[in-house]
């Protein structure tokens, strides 16, 4: 008998959105904490988002981290693509613990701030997450939605060390290396996942067209 031979599955692409700016972006390390909603310029970014995402030729699944200022950035893109947004825990931003709320001119001036950026793999955020937990996190929400769409195109709208975090799992680099990469608001990651390992197609991508996306 001669056994069947199949093809293996296409990639599955992700695009990776961080939300829109806020009134404390740059000025406040938010975390968590509810209530934080787009600036007028955060909701402009974020149609500006959906308009670029709109014209490609397929889209499979648009999930949200639960914050409303991810919702209101995935909001415009629901609504482009005709798709109802599902909210995912998994594209939560770090639990930064008790630092969740100040300012970054104080937190900046902390003794933990130089291990924060320079050996992240080594800290944890008081009564918070550590950098690996939240990567580890990011990645096992990636894979789930990627055994649920299959070949398919989803856009995942999260946070910026989230995305930082799945770039660096994606290029093979040490989470002590993530903070070298620029997540900008609403800017596009682009990263295509397949039985071979990733590929990262494009980083904080603020414009132009997506539509030739595809591993080379």
């Amino acid at each position: 008998m001669v056994r069947q031979q199949h093809a293996p599955p296409s990639s599955t692409l992700f695009l990776l959105v961080r939300h829109g700016q806020t009134p404390t972006t740059g000025k406040v390390l938010p975390g968590r904490a509810a209530g934080l909603h787009l600036a007028e310029a955060g909701l402009a970014q974020a149609q500006a988002a959906a308009d670029r995402i709109a014209v490609l030729a397929r889209v499979d699944a648009i999930y949200s981290s639960p914050l409303e200022r991810a919702r209101e950035t995935a909001a415009p893109i629901g609504k482009a693509r005709g798709l109802k947004v599902g909210v995912d825990k998994g594209l939560l931003e770090c639990d930064f613990g008790e630092w969740t709320g100040g300012e970054l001119k104080k937190l900046m001036k902390l003794p933990e701030w130089n291990t924060v950026q320079r050996a992240p793999s080594t800290f944890r955020f008081p009564g918070g997450e550590s950098f690996t937990e939240m990567q580890g996190r990011m990645i096992g929400t990636i894979d789930r939605l990627r055994a649920a769409h299959e070949g398919g195109v989803v856009v995942c709208v999260s946070h910026a060390d989230t995305i930082k975090a799945a770039v660096s799992h994606a290029m093979g680099t040490h989470i002590d290396m993530f903070q070298r990469i620029v997540i900008s608001p609403c800017s596009i990651t682009a990263i295509a996942y397949s039985a071979g390992g990733p590929v990262v197609l494009t980083v904080n991508s603020t414009g132009g067209s997506l539509a030739e996306l595809r591993p080379s």
